[in-house]
């Protein structure tokens, strides 16, 4: 066989992979069994984070509130078990590297990946179908996860097809190339089915009336730029069903600029004086990890939003006179940014904060108003602190604040990605 005049890559999904693991974990079928996984100590409103194939088809959606399911359906409820997750998703990565190499693999979410099969179907003398349903197959017979895969001649076309074309097929396999695309999908409805169109750009293209990707491939693109600005380019590429990155690309970029940040949804409307005291807690957290990572930030972006259904919010950006990683510095830092920011009226929700310009520690400048001892104090008191979270757990040492009845670092401390890691 001969190496394939185009690309041909993969991308696999492991169905309602959350919520696959927990009916493996429990001996049943994740095809079947109707299973949703979701913390039960938080509010009727608490998002589902994975919902079975069963429960799908009985009209409840994948990423639904706990309320909005049918009382009249009988499912199980697991608690989120975010480690053993990570454990299910490495197990399967393990599969994967059995037959393709790392650099020709990119992992795009704890339960997705796109692979590049190119060179490998003349080598295993298999078709890109084939190989495909081999390599999940085995995924299947090594964990009980089952999966969906999408084969395309370009990055997008293989999610195209996975997203769109595998959830329609009774083999959850989907095929696409440039032809099939457009004789295919260039009049599906809704265009958010289509990767990269969330909301927020589908109504800007619906302003010009363009509901569909023929009808974007053929708007008039220096009308696209100026509406869209330079992801113009990628929008209307895609709608041709072209996309020029490859593996290979994403694994060679290296961006100049970094950012580090997190955000937390509270499980209530938090008064002004409450959400400051969780904004120096997320802003502690952050500084001690790029503080053991030894980098530092120039500056700090925090986002208010609050409660209501408009989901109004305030954001606002405070710049240190130099890139710093100093616990003291990035305290006074969020206090000043969060009177500055936050408007008092109105009850917290959720608060982000993220460092820019993050980059490694280069030697400090100090000045004359810098005392010398207290920053060596404090670099000294940071490395202790550390080195004892890591030893014997992140909840060892801890703040008074962080003992408030409204505070979240000891339970968040306890989770992984904002969800229970499943450990005691």
């Amino acid at each position: 066989m001969k190496v394939p005049t185009e690309k041909q890559y993969m991308c696999i999904d492991l169905k309602s992979f959350f919520a696959s693991v927990e009916c493996v974990e429990r001996g049943l079928d994740p095809m079947t069994a109707k299973l949703v996984v979701a913390d039960t100590e938080r509010k009727e409103t608490t998002v589902c984070l994975a919902v079975t194939p069963a429960l799908k088809k009985l009209g409840v959606k994948s990423r639904c509130r706990m309320y909005e399911i049918p009382k009249n359906l009988e499912y199980i409820v697991s608690p989120p078990r975010m480690k053993k997750y990570i454990e299910y998703s490495a197990e399967v990565y393990g599969v994967y590297l059995k037959y393709i190499s790392k650099d020709d693999i990119h992992v795009y979410s704890i339960d997705e990946v796109f692979i590049d099969l190119t060179k490998y179907l003349p080598l295993y003398k298999m078709t890109a179908i084939e190989l495909g349903e081999t390599i999940r197959q085995d995924v299947y017979k090594t964990t009980g996860i089952p999966a969906a895969f999408g084969i395309g001649t370009n990055l997008y076309l293989a999610k195209v097809a996975l997203d769109i074309t595998a959830k329609k097929s009774p083999s959850f396999v989907g095929i696409l190339d440039e032809e099939s695309y457009r004789e295919t999908l260039w009049d599906h409805k809704p265009i958010t089915d289509f990767w990269h169109i969330g909301k927020g750009i589908a109504a800007r293209l619906a302003e010009y009336g363009i509901y569909t990707m023929r009808a974007l491939a053929h708007y008039p693109e220096q009308t696209l730029y100026r509406k869209l600005g330079i992801d113009a380019e990628i929008y209307i590429d895609h709608a041709w069903g072209r996309e020029p990155t490859t593996i290979e690309d994403i694994k060679a970029y290296k961006t100049q600029k970094h950012s580090y940040g997190s955000g937390q949804i509270l499980p209530r409307s938090y008064s002004y004086s409450e959400g400051l005291l969780i904004a120096k807690e997320m802003a502690d957290k952050l500084c001690m990890e790029i503080f053991d990572k030894d980098l530092t930030a120039r500056s700090m972006t925090l986002e208010i939003v609050y409660e209501g259904k408009d989901r109004d919010f305030s954001r606002g950006t405070h710049k240190f006179l130099y890139p710093t990683n100093s616990a003291k510095e990035i305290e006074d830092g969020i206090k000043k940014l969060y009177a500055k920011t936050t408007d008092t009226s109105l009850g917290v929700r959720k608060i982000s904060i993220r460092f820019n310009n993050v980059e490694k520690q280069r030697c400090e400048q100090l000045d004359f108003f810098t005392d010398e001892n207290k920053k060596i104090k404090e670099n000294t008191q940071m490395k202790t602190i550390n080195g004892i979270r890591k030893r014997y757990g992140k909840n060892s040492i801890l703040k008074g604040r962080d003992l408030e009845k409204y505070a979240t670092a000891r339970e968040r401390n306890r989770q992984i990605g904002g969800h229970k890691s499943g450990e005691v």
